[in-house]
C-alpha cells in the first residue's frame, strides 16, 4: 500500500502529459513538427504542417470554436422550470485565481465558477434547496476548490452552502464524492450546475454514482450572437476550442473506463 499511492500520483502526471499532447495548440504543433521530419523522406508530408496551421487560424476563432462546443452543448436544453422532486443542488467547480489582491490575497473563483455559482444562488433563491458545493485541489493549493466556493457564494451572493465536498480532483470523483456526501443525508434527486459544455461528461457521471440528475446548465458560448470579429483569430477563440477539446476527449476517456 505504501508504493500505490506513488504509482497513482505517476499515472496521474503521464495521464495529464498525454492530455496536454492531445490539446491546442501542443497537439498543432507536435503535427508540423512531424510534417517537417517527415519531408526528408516524403515530401508530401509537409502538408501536415499547413493542415496544422489551417487548424489553428481555424479553431483560434470563436465561429471555429462553435464546430467543437455546440455539439456538446445542444445535447442539454435550458432548465425551463425547477423539477419539484429535486432535493438539492450541486455545483461543480471550475477553477480558481489564486492570490487575488483585489480579496486580500485569498484564492477567488475564476470567471466560469463565478458564473455556475451565480446560476446556482438564483436556482437556490427560487427553490429553497440546499446547495452542495464540489472541488477539491487538482493544482496541490492548500485550499480545496470547494472552500473558494462556498466563501464566494456567501460573500457575493448571500447564499451558504450547506455541504462541501473538498477531495476531488475530477469530475468522476466530484460525482463519486458528492453522492457519498448526500447519500448520507437521504437526497438522491440533484440539480446540477456547469457549463453547458462540461454537463454531458458531468451528468454521465453522475447518474453512473447512484444519483437522478435534472440537468441545469448555464455558460451557452453557441447562443452567442456571431459578428464581424468572430471569424478573426484570437486567444479567446482559441481557449473556447482548447475547452470544447477536452470535454471530447474526457468523454471518450469515461466512456472507455
Amino acid at each position: 500500500m505504501v508504493g500505490y499511492i506513488p504509482f497513482l500520483s505517476n499515472m496521474n502526471s503521464i495521464a495529464k502529459l498525454v492530455s496536454v499532447a492531445l490539446l491546442f495548440p501542443l497537439n498543432l504543433l507536435l503535427l508540423a513538427v512531424l510534417g517537417l521530419l517527415l519531408q526528408q523522406y516524403w515530401r508530401r508530408a509537409v502538408w501536415l504542417c499547413w493542415v496544422a496551421l489551417a487548424s489553428l487560424g481555424l479553431f483560434s476563432t470563436h465561429a471555429g470554436a462553435l464546430l467543437l462546443a455546440a455539439p456538446l452543448e445542444s445535447q442539454t436544453p435550458v432548465l425551463a422550470t425547477i423539477p419539484p422532486t429535486a432535493q438539492a443542488i450541486v455545483v461543480l467547480g471550475g477553477g480558481r485565481l489564486s492570490k487575488a489582491p483585489e480579496y486580500g490575497d485569498a484564492d477567488t473563483p475564476n470567471y466560469l465558477t463565478l458564473a455556475r455559482l451565480q446560476y446556482a444562488a438564483r436556482l437556490h433563491r427560487a427553490s429553497g434547496l440546499p446547495v452542495l458545493v464540489s472541488g477539491g485541489k487538482p493544482d496541490g493549493s492548500a485550499e480545496s476548490e470547494a472552500e473558494v466556493m462556498a466563501r464566494s457564494l456567501q460573500r457575493d451572493f448571500g447564499v451558504e452552502a450547506k455541504w462541501q465536498e473538498k477531495d476531488s480532483d475530477t469530475t468522476a470523483d466530484n460525482a463519486i464524492l458528492s453522492a457519498r456526501i448526500l447519500r448520507q443525508a437521504g437526497v438522491r434527486r440533484i440539480l446540477l450546475v456547469t457549463d453547458a459544455m462540461h454537463m454531458p461528461r458531468a451528468v454521465l457521471s453522475f447518474r453512473k454514482a447512484g444519483l437522478e440528475v435534472m440537468p441545469a446548465p448555464t455558460v451557452f458560448f453557441s447562443r452567442e450572437r456571431l459578428n464581424l470579429f468572430d471569424f478573426l483569430p484570437g486567444g479567446e477563440g482559441l481557449r473556447r476550442s482548447n475547452y470544447a477539446l477536452h470535454e471530447w476527449i474526457g468523454m471518450l476517456w469515461y466512456q472507455l473506463r
